[in-house]
């Protein structure tokens, strides 16, 4: 059976892509790793933000388990400007899929690349796949298995956060399995 754990970033000094993890960041990377260490692990994919590589690294390096960096995990870019009403915008996304700001990317468009990037894995012959991203790209990509899932499910996110997919046939079954 195929098992995908969907790991969002621990906390991170900003947005920015080359942004560090924060002092409380690089101790919950050496928490997550901890945390990995009774399950197995064949393949580590991460969005190349260096918010996101930290975050998995001490665990690769437990296992000596190469992370392999895809630019399809990077954040989605919700706008090309800085909104104050960033979070009303965000919220419109989920209601709309196909809603598009100027400079940004649908959630549509987010989904799919996440999705490619989810679906390419299960086809590698791996099985426990463990996948590090960011909150927006990561709660489009449950919600593309779990309508239900939206804005206040993203809002509730911590960082970290992990969730458990398996696969048994078909859809998968989504299990938040991160305990703060």
């Amino acid at each position: 059976m195929k098992q995908v754990y969907i790991v969002r970033h621990c906390k991170a000094a900003g947005q920015e892509p080359d942004a560090p993890l924060t002092e409380t960041g690089i101790r919950q990377a050496e928490e997550l790793a901890d945390f990995f260490s009774c399950r197995e692990v064949d393949v580590i994919l991460s969005s190349p933000f260096e918010r996101a590589f930290r975050t998995i690294a001490p665990l690769a390096g437990r296992l000596g388990v190469d992370i392999a960096t895809d630019d399809r995990l990077t954040e989605r870019v919700l706008s090309g400007a800085n909104h104050a009403d960033w979070r009303e915008m965000l919220r419109l996304t989920y209601e709309d899929p196909d809603l598009l700001y100027e400079g940004g990317e649908s959630s549509n468009e987010a989904t799919s690349r996440a999705v490619n990037v989810l679906t390419e894995a299960l086809n590698s012959g791996k099985n426990n796949i463990v996948i590090v991203s960011h909150g927006n790209l990561i709660s489009l990509l449950l919600k593309h298995f779990d309508n239900r899932i939206g804005f206040e499910e993203w809002e509730a996110m911590s960082n970290p956060d992990v969730f458990q997919l398996t696969f048994p046939a078909g859809k998968p079954s989504i299990q938040r399995i991160w305990e703060e």
